[in-house]
């Protein structure tokens, strides 16, 4: 799932995405982390798993408000802008699409669905894998 690397250079870096809807607090760093490599010229993408579809459903970025200390935050759809800016590429687990009773009919635009298979490749063919 990785581009054809052009350049030996280019780092590449895969974040995990596990927590959902029950986390807002825990749902806005990897996008912010991954607009930050992807500015730094890094081919960058998130994997979302477990309960990290839940982010990406229809709506909920914009229903779902990250908290900010002292009060206030901003709305999910903000960081995944963010990041698609910069061209991060969002991939979603198939089997946990199945898991919350999703398809890719309920995902935002921007989202590409993989297998496992296609994960270990992208995990093992990675510089840096983070999850969260």
């Amino acid at each position: 799932m990785w581009r054809e690397r052009e350049d030996e250079d280019v780092k590449r870096v895969l974040y995990v995405q596990t927590h959902g809807r029950a986390t807002p607090e825990r749902s806005a760093t990897p996008f912010f982390l991954a607009t930050a490599a992807a500015a730094m010229d890094n081919e960058v993408a998130i994997y979302f798993t477990m309960n990290g579809p839940q982010l990406l459903a229809r709506g909920a970025p914009e229903e779902i408000v990250v908290p900010k200390a002292g009060g206030g935050g901003r709305a999910l759809r903000f960081f995944i802008d963010q990041a698609l800016d910069m061209d991060v590429r969002l991939f979603v687990c198939q089997p946990s699409l199945d898991l919350h009773g999703y398809t890719m009919d309920d995902m935002i635009e921007g989202v590409e669905m993989i297998g496992g298979a296609a994960f270990n490749d992208m995990a093992i063919h990675a510089d840096a894998v983070i999850s969260f």
